[in-house]
């Protein structure tokens, strides 16, 4: 359907003046993931073959000069906001056509020192072979960084009571229905990179209300990372091992265009910090793979079958 102004609405438009409101600057941040192979002298954890990985670059200017940071920066006039993501990825690491997906907004106004800056953040996943990342523009150093972060807290309880639906008849009431609570935990972030460690704590506070939910998270402490830049790795890590859990199918994009199954699950391992048995794991993503006529020698006692994604399934074009 095609919208048709009226005279009057062109007219309302011809008066209106948008510097009568405060505007923000609006920027892009990215959390770019990688699985990649674990260094040798890395001494923690030698159960593992591979790790997974988030890309960090060192800020050459202020603020936070020479502190490591996200991948990103500010959008231009008549910019769409995941053009400006793109555009930033591209100029600050040479990557031009990683996988992108928006995933939250921040916009605390104390989060940019130099004011009002509210920030668009993206999840972006690539396998590394294809790519050769390199600094440029406010950066002057670019990493892939191991990631670790672990809930060093149990969910508490710090306020809230659970209430029960007395004037609901037994047939229709919801046992103990949380009415109003917060919970609050925290998680520690640790990133290195050869001598490089990097860590920050972050606390999360749920808060549950008229039975609906919302996260608030604050920076405990903070060892080398920009503005909230803690916050931001935290929440698209969640993002990340939460679809992986549910939705299967964004891992592939951490994959070569062919892989083992073995491959693929350790992909998923790596993610979710967990082995999985393998006749399960089959069972659940055989749906998403096509079986190939090509092998690959060195892996095991024999050389294993060559699986690619399933496009159709993936993404439900015939």
């Amino acid at each position: 359907m095609t919208y048709n102004m009226t005279a009057e609405e062109k007219e309302y438009l011809e008066k209106y003046d948008i510097a009568g409101f405060d505007r923000p600057s609006v920027t892009t941040d990215i959390a770019l993931f990688s699985i990649r192979d674990e260094k040798q002298n890395v001494n923690y954890r030698k159960d593992r073959q591979q790790r997974l990985n988030i890309l960090l670059i060192k800020r050459a200017n202020y603020p936070y000069k020479d502190c490591w940071a996200l991948p990103g920066g500010f959008a231009v006039k008549g910019e769409n906001v995941i053009d400006t993501a793109y555009r930033e990825l591209k100029e600050e690491t040479g990557i031009a056509d990683a996988y992108l997906e928006a995933f939250d907004i921040f916009g605390d106004k104390d989060r940019d020192p130099r004011g009002w800056i509210i920030s668009n953040a993206f999840l972006s996943l690539i396998d590394v072979s294809k790519y050769e990342v390199r600094a440029g523009s406010d950066a002057w150093q670019a990493e892939w960084f191991d990631i670790e972060i672990s809930k060093t807290t149990e969910e508490e309880k710090i306020s809230g009571d659970l209430t029960e639906n007395m004037n609901i008849p037994e047939s229709g009431r919801l046992q103990s229905k949380t009415n109003n609570i917060t919970l609050k935990c925290e998680y520690e972030i640790k990133l290195r990179h050869e001598d490089i460690s990097i860590g920050a704590v972050v606390s999360e506070e749920r808060i549950i209300q008229n039975y609906h939910e919302k996260k608030i998270y604050d920076i405990i402490s903070n060892e080398g990372l920009a503005f909230d830049h803690a916050i931001i790795i935290l929440k698209a890590f969640l993002r990340l091992r939460y679809r992986t859990e549910n939705e299967i199918s964004i891992v592939f994009d951490l994959m070569p265009d062919y892989f083992t199954l073995a491959q693929l699950q350790n992909a998923f391992e790596v993610i979710l910090d967990k082995k999985l048995l393998v006749a399960n794991f089959r069972r659940k993503i055989m749906d998403y793979v096509l079986e190939t006529d090509s092998f690959v020698g060195g892996v095991g006692h024999r050389p294993a079958k060559l699986f690619k994604r399933n496009m159709e399934k993936i993404t439900g074009v015939k």
